[in-house]
């Protein structure tokens, strides 16, 4: 190399199996600092949000009789990229070196004289067969698990694979990539001599919001797999110990909006907390942001002329806070939250409000100082927001000085957001602006979802649009909407309980 351009590091990475918080911390480092990203499809869901905004993001994924991207095409970026001295991250679903010929790709840069590092990831022979509730060893059931590939080279003239002996093979077999092969796959394990009663389970989208199972026989699997139609990517497990699933099967349980969609219209700054704990609980989240949260350029008062100050939302007490460089600047007045939600906000910037009612509607908030004596008040709010507030102040003869901090704006939505918002399970509203700039943006219909509403006034918003909100939450704050639609999907699921999956 003397006299040559170093050549830049490939990772080869092990991207998990598909469920986002299933990646590796080495992997998350590595995509925060690659210059080029070449990655596969079958990619957790939000993975590359974590690369630099300035990498070169190049999708090299391969579908199962859809439009490929040649072997060596990918072989040829990687050294190109890596002989230009940039780092590179080759991004695989599952792990490099588990039917995802990351041994060719290290190969390739030990030829060109390439450094490189092996990131591992989960498999999903391990892991789909987890979430499934099927260990793929048990004491006194398999003492071992192979791993197959169900999808052989079709241009290779004979299989690598002697059948014979792994229908001998004493343990669980685990297969990838073998939808379209199941039924031949059943029947060479059986003619190697694997009884036709073996259990078997084949199980679609392990680890995502969509996971689906079939259970039955080598005889019957293929057929049953065939009837609720499932595609790739999937693995099949074959083994007594596929009957645990009915025993150890735990992802409804801890992933109850498992196969439910939610679309998100939070602004995109605010959407990300909601939508984690969406997909936390199984859902497929649509983020689709109806609103942008606008400062304005709205200097903070002296306050010790004021007795009394109303922080009115969670995006009202953060904008407050950028403007105080010292908590301090807000000693004297007393200090009201419109709400748990914006108290909350407030603590976390180290300011703890002296009143909070329980919800946070305007209303409850002229109730709960109802007993404070007010002269002169300082409301800071968003431009638009209602005047219940300041006027129920001013009736009771103070003087109210009333602060806009922000403003909210709509966010144009691209038609296949707005298909994928209309054809969602639920979508949730945590504001009326959210509710009014989504009606706009999806062209003056919100029909097929069930909505979900944050409160009254989003609702009364809502009401004003000509739809009826069908889920209100109790609480008025994101964990009050969050457990109101966890209800009402509880309790649809019991009214209608559908096929097992």
């Amino acid at each position: 190399m003397t006299g040559a351009a170093r050549p830049g590091w490939v990772h080869l990475v092990g991207a998990g199996p598909g469920d986002p918080g299933l990646l590796t911390v080495r992997a998350v480092e590595l995509l925060a600092s690659a210059d080029v990203v070449l990655h596969d499809r079958l990619i957790p869901p939000g993975a590359l949000a974590g690369a630099r905004p300035d990498a070169e993001l190049v999708d090299v994924g391969k579908i199962g009789g859809g439009n490929q991207v040649p072997q060596e095409v990918t072989e040829r970026l990687i050294v190109e990229h890596a002989q230009a001295g940039r780092s590179v991250v080759r991004l695989k679903g599952g792990d490099p070196f588990v039917f995802g010929r990351g041994g060719e790709e290290a190969l390739t840069c030990r030829e060109h004289g390439i450094p490189f590092e092996v990131v591992p990831g989960i498999t999903a022979g391990v892991a789909a067969s987890a979430y499934a509730g099927i260990p793929v060893t048990h004491r006194g059931m398999a003492a071992a698990v192979a791993f197959v590939t169900g999808h052989e080279d079709p241009a290779k003239p004979g299989s690598q694979i002697d059948w014979p002996a792994l229908a001998a093979f004493p343990g669980t077999l685990v297969f990838y990539m073998g939808v379209r092969q199941l039924e031949r796959i059943a029947e060479r394990l059986v003619a190697g001599g694997r009884a036709a009663a073996t259990p078997a389970a084949i199980v679609e989208r392990g680890t995502l919001a969509g996971q689906r199972q079939v259970e039955g026989t080598l005889e019957t699997i293929a057929a049953q797999a065939a009837h609720a139609g499932i595609r790739a990517p999937a693995i099949t497990i074959v083994g007594d110990v596929a009957r645990l699933t009915h025993s150890l099967g735990w992802l409804r349980d801890a992933r109850p909006l498992l196969g439910t969609s939610v679309a998100v219209t939070r602004a995109r700054a605010q959407a990300s907390a909601l939508a984690a704990r969406l997909r936390a609980l199984g859902a497929h989240v649509v983020e689709a942001p109806a609103i942008r949260i606008e400062p304005l350029d709205a200097p903070l008062p002296d306050m010790r002329g004021f007795d009394l100050l109303c922080v009115t939302s969670p995006n009202g007490a953060e904008q407050l806070l950028r403007r105080v460089r010292d908590a301090r600047a807000l000693a004297g007045p007393r200090i009201a939250a419109l709400g748990p939600g914006t108290a909350r906000a407030l603590r976390a910037g180290g300011i703890e409000p002296d009143v909070v009612p329980e919800r946070a509607i305007a209303e409850a908030l002229v109730e709960a100082l109802r007993e404070v004596p007010v002269g002169r008040a300082l409301v800071t709010r968003a431009q638009e927001a209602r005047d219940v507030l300041p006027d129920a102040l001013r009736a009771r003869g103070a003087q109210v000085e009333v602060l806009a901090l922000y403003r909210t704006v709509r966010e144009p939505l691209a038609d296949a957001d707005r298909d994928a918002v209309l054809g969602a399970d639920y979508v949730t509203f945590t504001s009326a602006s959210s509710a009014r700039f989504l009606h706009e943006a999806t062209g003056g219909t919100l029909a097929g979802p069930r909505l979900v509403s944050i409160g009254p006034v989003t609702s009364a918003a809502l009401r004003e649009l000509g739809v009826e909100p069908d889920v209100e939450a109790a609480e008025h704050t994101p964990d009050g909407l969050l457990a109101a639609l966890l209800d009402d999907a509880a309790s649809r699921s019991r009214a209608d309980p559908g096929p097992s999956g």
